[in-house]
């Protein structure tokens, strides 16, 4: 029960990755609101994940929206002690200059603008506490790029600097901020990061990990409560990879 008492917001929450750390947060004893996109698949996983999760309809590329959920976050729980930004898309592999301008724009605002819209809005209530515990899902992709995913590379990248600056700046007021990086997992960006998913671009795949097999929601939920729990009270800015060696 390394999380109990503790309250957390995951966005992206209602799928994936966000799934497993929003399930692993409840078992650790965290109070978690699963705010997603998609309003319906939200409200389904927090039924499955039961009282202690609350779903919450989001885009986080909207501040409007992203404001509505840290007033609705507050409300029930009074505080929000862990921010996880998980929410994120990519582009399909495609020659840098081929990705549509569409394609961009979406992946900025989701995968950037994000951090900044739950920031602006969390960040003053956890200075004035003296602390929180914020995570951003990042990826490998941002340590050691893929030709063909340019765009969404340089998102994770940036999405890492972002961490280990708002660590530097944030550490004196008690807030940490780590990240994540996980290799691709069997979740719904899967097929999106391959091109296509079939038994032969799976094994080509599985190839550059040396553990040899892909990330799951639960490795990512094991890495999450660990950087968001207080036995992790002197790590702030690192982003760990966890990819079964993908990055060596």
């Amino acid at each position: 029960m390394r999380l109990d008492g503790k309250t957390a917001i995951v966005t992206g929450g209602a799928s994936g990755f966000g799934a497993g750390i929003a399930r692993k947060f409840l078992t650790e004893g965290a109070r978690v609101l699963v705010a997603d996109i998609n309003g319906e698949a939200a409200q389904d996983m927090a039924s499955t994940l039961g009282p202690q999760a609350t779903a919450h309809q989001v885009d986080v590329a909207d501040g409007a929206s992203v404001r509505d959920m840290a007033q609705t976050a507050m409300s029930m729980f009074g505080q929000v002690d862990i921010l996880v930004n998980n929410a994120g898309v990519t582009h399909l592999p495609t020659p840098l200059e081929d990705v549509s301008e569409e394609d961009f724009d979406q992946m900025f605002r989701i995968n950037m603008k994000s951090v900044f819209l739950t920031a602006r809005e969390l960040v003053p209530r956890m200075k004035h506490r003296g602390s929180g515990a914020i995570l951003n899902v990042a990826s490998t992709a941002g340590i050691s790029p893929r030709p063909n995913l340019n765009w969404y590379n340089a998102s994770k990248g940036w999405m890492i600097t972002a961490t280990r600056t708002m660590a530097v700046e944030l550490a004196p007021n008690g807030v940490r901020v780590n990240a994540i990086c996980p290799v691709a997992g069997e979740t719904p960006l899967l097929k999106s990061f391959m091109g296509e998913d079939t038994p032969e671009m799976r094994a080509k795949f599985l190839s550059t990990i040396p553990i040899g097999r892909f990330s799951t929601p639960e490795d990512m939920g094991n890495a999450a409560a660990f950087l968001c729990s207080d036995e992790a009270s002197m790590i702030t800015g690192v982003a760990m990879e966890v990819d079964g060696g993908r990055c060596i």
